[in-house]
C-alpha cells in the first residue's frame, strides 16, 4: 500500500494552537489546521487556481489521516499584554494594555508531526502536487508556530519505521473530548472545506477598504469533527451490563464460573435474538450481529463475520472474602453485552433498553430460570472489568490462535539424550510461540498493533487470581478444545516501556464473544 505522507517541522519545542481563542490546546493540530496551512501557504503563492492549488481539493475527498506526534506536556501559563481594541478612547497607555493568558505545548521529542493518507495507485499524479504544495507552508499553529514541511510518497515499512504516538480516526465515535477537525467534501450538497476557505481568505483581503469601516472577515465553517485515538488516550468500550436474577427476584442468579459461562452466553444470544426478531431485525442481522453467522439459508457452512457483532461476557463476581484478604473470583451473577467494533454504539444501546427485564431460557427445558435487571455502571464488580489499568489478568482462560507447538518440541525436549543446553533452546522456541500467538489474540481483539507489541505477557495454566480455576477446566466448544488455553496477565506498556491505562472490557482469543479469555483489572 502506497501512502502520501506530509511531515511539518517546526522550529521551535513550543507549540500553541487552540481548540478556540480561550479554548484548551489542540493536541495533536487537526488535519483542519494542516489543511488551512496549506492553503494559506498555496495562496500566498498565487496559486489557488493552478493544478497544485486544486490538488488540495483531491485531497479533502481523502478519509482523515493517521497522525504520528511526538510526546507533549503542558508549559507554564504565559500572560501577553496586547493594546484593547477600545484603547484609543483613554490616553492613559496603562489603560489600554489587556492581559491575555496561554499556556504552550511543550514538545518533548523531536519537533516533527506526520499526516498519513491511503491512496489509489491511479492516483500518484495528485498525491505529488500535494507533495509540492507542501513546500509552501510557513507556520502550523499560531503565526509564531513557524514551520516547514515535505511531502513523500512512501510504503507500509517506512510507515512502520516513523516515531511518535499514533492517533487514527475512529468515525461515527461521539465523545465530548478527543475530537479533531477534518476537511470534508459534501457530494451531495458540493459544500467542502477548500472553497470555504477560499471565502475566508478573499473575506481577510477585503477587510481594509479606503474610506470606510473595516469590514468583517469570514470564519471557516465547512468541516467535520472526528474522534482520533491513541495508544495513550484509548477509548472505552461501549457495553450494557445486567444483573442475572432469581425469578422471584429475591436475589442474584449464580452459576459456575468454569462449566457454565458458555450456558449463559448461549441464553443471552438466545433472548438477544428473539428480542431483535420482535423489534423487526432482518433475519441477515439477527444471523450476523448476534449469532456470528454471515451465510444465509441458501449457503451450506459456517462463515464467520467481523467483528461488528455482539459479545457476550458473563461475569464472574470478584469477591472480597475477609479482612486484609485478596479479592476471589466466585460465580457468574452477572452479564455484559459490547463488541469489538468502533461503530456500534445504536446496537448497544439497543441491547440496554431491550434486554432489561427479559428472562433466560434454559435451553434443554425451555423453561424461565432467570431475569436480567439492568445494572448500574458504577456497580463495584462490573468497575473491575470496565476500569482503566495498566495491568490485567485473566478470569476465563485465553485459547490460542494456533497451535503451541505444531514442532512437537515438547516431546523432543524429553530426550534424555539432548544436553542442557539443547533442551532450554527448545523451551525458548516454545515460550517465543506462545507468546507470538498472545500477541496475534491481542491484535485481532482489535487493538492496535503498536499497543500489543509492546505489552509484557506472562502466562501459565494456574490462573493469576485467586478463586480461578486451571485452564483445562473450563468448558470450551469442540471447535476449540484442539488449541492450548492458558490464564494470562497483560502488563500494557508503549513504545518507551511506561505503564498505559487500557479500559476494559478486555476479552481476547478463540470464544471471545462468548467470554473466554476475560480479563479483570488487578488491583494495585
Amino acid at each position: 500500500m502506497t501512502f502520501l505522507l506530509l511531515t511539518v517541522h517546526w522550529l521551535d519545542d513550543r507549540y500553541h494552537g487552540l481548540l478556540s481563542r480561550d479554548g484548551p490546546p489542540e493536541w495533536p493540530p487537526s488535519p483542519f489546521r494542516l489543511f488551512q496551512a496549506l492553503v494559506s501557504g498555496v495562496a500566498r503563492r498565487g496559486e489557488l487556481d493552478s493544478a497544485i492549488g486544486e490538488s488540495l481539493r483531491w485531497l479533502q475527498k481523502l478519509d482523515p489521516p493517521t497522525i504520528v506526534a511526538p510526546r507533549t506536556c503542558s508549559g507554564q501559563v504565559v500572560t501577553h499584554f496586547v493594546p484593547n481594541n477600545d484603547g484609543d478612547k483613554k490616553p492613559d497607555r496603562q489603560d489600554r494594555l489587556k492581559g491575555k493568558t496561554f499556556r504552550p505545548t511543550l514538545i518533548l521529542d523531536r519537533p516533527e508531526i506526520h499526516y498519513l493518507w491511503p491512496f489509489d495507485s491511479d492516483e500518484v499524479s495528485q498525491a505529488q502536487l500535494v507533495c509540492q504544495a507542501a513546500r509552501y507552508l510557513t507556520c502550523l499553529g499560531w503565526g509564531i508556530d513557524v514551520a516547514y514541511s515535505e511531502g513523500r510518497l512512501v510504503g507500509s515499512e517506512e510507515v512502520a519505521e516513523l516515531s511518535g504516538i499514533r492517533w487514527h480516526p475512529r468515525k461515527g465515535i461521539k465523545q465530548d473530548s478527543g475530537l479533531l477537525r477534518v476537511q470534508v467534501f459534501d457530494n451531495e450538497t458540493k459544500a467542502n472545506t477548500l472553497d470555504d476557505l477560499k471565502r475566508a481568505y478573499q473575506s481577510a483581503l477585503n477587510r481594509v477598504e479606503h474610506d470606510k469601516p473595516l469590514n468583517s472577515v469570514e470564519k471557516p465553517k465547512i468541516f467535520e469533527r472526528v474522534y482520533y485515538e491513541s495508544n495513550e488516550n484509548l477509548l472505552a468500550r461501549q457495553f450494557a451490563a445486567f444483573s442475572i436474577r432469581k425469578l422471584d427476584d429475591s436475589g442474584f442468579r449464580a452459576f459456575d464460573a468454569a462449566r457454565q459461562s458458555r450456558t449463559v452466553a448461549g441464553m443471552m444470544r438466545g433472548v438477544t435474538s428473539s428480542v431483535a426478531k420482535d423489534a423487526g431485525w432482518s433475519d441477515e442481522k439477527i444471523g450476523a450481529f448476534i449469532l456470528g453467522h454471515a451465510e444465509t439459508r441458501t449457503e451450506p457452512g459456517h462463515k464467520p463475520v467481523g467483528p461488528r457483532r455482539f459479545a457476550f461476557l458473563p461475569l464472574p463476581s470478584i469477591e472480597l472474602r475477609g479482612t486484609g484478604k485478596p479479592a476471589v473470583v466466585g460465580s457468574i451473577r452477572r452479564v455484559l453485552v459490547t463488541t469489538f467494533a468502533d461503530d456500534c454504539e445504536s446496537e448497544v444501546a439497543w441491547a440496554r433498553r431491550a434486554l432489561a427485564n427479559q428472562a433466560l431460557i434454559e435451553e434443554k427445558t425451555g423453561n424461565e430460570i432467570a431475569l436480567l435487571a439492568l445494572l448500574a455502571d458504577s456497580d463495584r464488580v462490573l468497575r473491575h472489568y470496565t476500569q482503566e489499568s495498566c495491568e490485567w489478568a485473566t478470569v476465563t482462560p485465553v485459547v490460542l490462535p494456533g497451535f503451541d507447538d505444531p514442532d512437537h518440541l515438547r516431546r523432543r525436549s524429553n530426550d534424555e539424550k539432548l544436553s542442557p543446553e539443547q533442551q532450554r533452546r527448545i523451551l525458548e522456541r516454545l515460550a517465543s510461540r506462545v507468546d507470538s500467538l498472545l500477541h496475534k489474540a491481542i491484535k485481532q481483539a482489535g487493538f492496535a498493533g503498536e499497543l500489543a507489541d509492546n505489552a509484557a505477557l506472562d502466562w501459565r495454566s494456574v490462573g493469576f487470581l485467586p478463586g480461578t480455576e486451571l485452564a483445562g477446566r473450563y468448558g470450551v466448544p469442540e471447535y476449540l478444545k484442539r488449541f492450548p488455553r492458558l490464564h494470562v496477565r497483560i502488563n500494557w506498556r508503549n513504545a518507551r516501556g511506561e505503564p498505559v491505562q487500557v479500559p476494559g472490557p478486555i476479552c481476547i482469543g478463540g470464544g471471545r464473544y462468548f467470554g473466554l479469555g476475560l480479563f479483570a483489572a488487578v488491583s494495585e
